[in-house]
C-alpha cells in the first residue's frame, strides 16, 4: 500500500515539474514571412530598418545635404566579421552595434564589431532591438545596458539606442495599445537611464510611430531622434521632434546614417 502511494505521488509531482517546465520554456517567436524575406531566419535576428534591406551589393549615393554632416554605419549579426578599415576608409566615423534583442539574445559578432569599429578610430554605440510583448522595458533596459549597451565618458561611446520598429514576429505593434506602448517605451528610457546617466537615442520611423504611438509627443524634448527614412530627403519627422540627430537614409550595401552636426557636435553626444 505504501509502495503504491509513493508511487502515485512521484507521478503526480512527475505531471506538475513537466507542466511548470512546459510552460517555463515557451517556443521562441518565429519569424513572419516577410521577415524571412529580408534575412531573419529565427529569434534574434531582427535589426535596424529589416523591412526595407535590399540586399543589394550596389553603392548607395548620400543624399545631398548643405548642412555638416558625419557619416556612420550600423551593424548587427547579419554582417558577421565586418571590415573596419574598409569603412574607415569610406569616410565612416561612427557605427552603432546591435548588441541585444529582448533578454534571451545577444549578438554573437559583438565583440568583433563593437570593440572592431573603436580600434579603428570610429565612435560607436551599441542598440537594442525591442520585443515590447516578451518582457517589460524595465527588464530589456536592464538586460541592454548589462550586456554592451553601457555607457563610458571615453569620448568614444555614444549612449545606447533603442530600436523600436516593425515587429518581425508577428502583430505590427507586439499587441500593445498606444498608450501600452508609450509607456513600455518610458520604461524602458527611465530605466536606461538610470543605470547609465544617459538618455537612449530613439530609432524609429514615421509611419511605425505613428501607428503604435499615436505619434507621441512624449519624448522629442530629451531623448535624440534616429530617424529611419530611404530616401533622398528625410521627410516629415515623428513624435514632434524638432530635428533628427541621426538619420538612416539607405540599407545599400549596409545601413548607412548622417549625423546632423559636425564632428565635435559627434563628441559632445558621446561625451554627454
Amino acid at each position: 500500500m505504501k509502495s503504491a502511494l509513493f508511487t502515485g505521488a512521484a507521478v503526480t509531482l512527475g505531471l506538475l515539474l513537466a507542466s511548470v517546465g512546459s510552460a517555463q520554456a515557451s517556443p521562441a517567436p518565429q519569424p513572419t514571412a516577410q521577415a524571412r524575406q529580408h534575412g531573419i531566419t529565427k529569434a534574434g535576428e531582427a535589426y535596424m530598418g529589416w523591412t526595407q534591406n535590399k540586399t543589394t551589393t550596389s553603392t548607395a549615393a548620400s543624399p545631398m545635404s548643405t548642412t555638416a554632416v558625419v557619416e556612420g554605419i550600423d551593424v548587427a549579426s547579419y554582417q558577421g566579421n565586418v571590415n573596419w578599415t574598409y569603412w574607415w576608409g569610406q569616410g565612416k566615423r561612427f557605427a552603432y552595434v546591435k548588441a541585444t534583442e529582448g533578454t534571451s539574445y545577444k549578438n554573437p559578432y559583438f565583440a568583433q564589431q563593437y570593440n572592431g569599429s573603436y580600434n579603428v578610430g570610429m565612435i560607436r554605440g551599441a542598440y537594442h532591438f525591442a520585443t515590447p510583448n516578451t518582457s517589460s522595458g524595465a527588464t530589456q533596459a536592464g538586460y541592454f545596458a548589462s550586456s554592451g549597451g553601457g555607457w563610458s565618458k571615453d569620448g568614444k561611446t555614444l549612449p545606447g539606442a533603442l530600436d523600436i520598429e516593425y515587429n518581425p514576429y508577428g502583430a505590427t505593434c507586439y499587441g500593445l495599445s498606444q498608450a501600452s506602448m508609450v509607456s513600455w517605451i518610458r520604461d524602458f528610457l527611465n530605466t536606461y537611464k538610470s543605470r547609465t546617466g544617459r538618455d537612449a537615442v530613439i530609432y524609429t520611423n514615421y509611419n511605425w510611430w505613428s501607428t503604435c504611438t499615436g505619434n507621441s509627443t512624449a519624448f522629442n524634448a530629451t531623448n535624440p531622434l534616429w530617424v529611419a527614412r530611404y530616401s533622398s530627403t528625410v521627410g516629415t519627422l515623428p513624435g514632434g521632434w524638432p530635428f533628427y540627430t541621426f538619420w538612416q537614409y539607405t540599407s545599400s550595401p549596409l545601413d548607412q546614417s548622417h549625423f546632423n552636426g559636425d564632428y565635435s557636435r559627434l563628441q559632445a553626444l558621446a561625451n554627454g
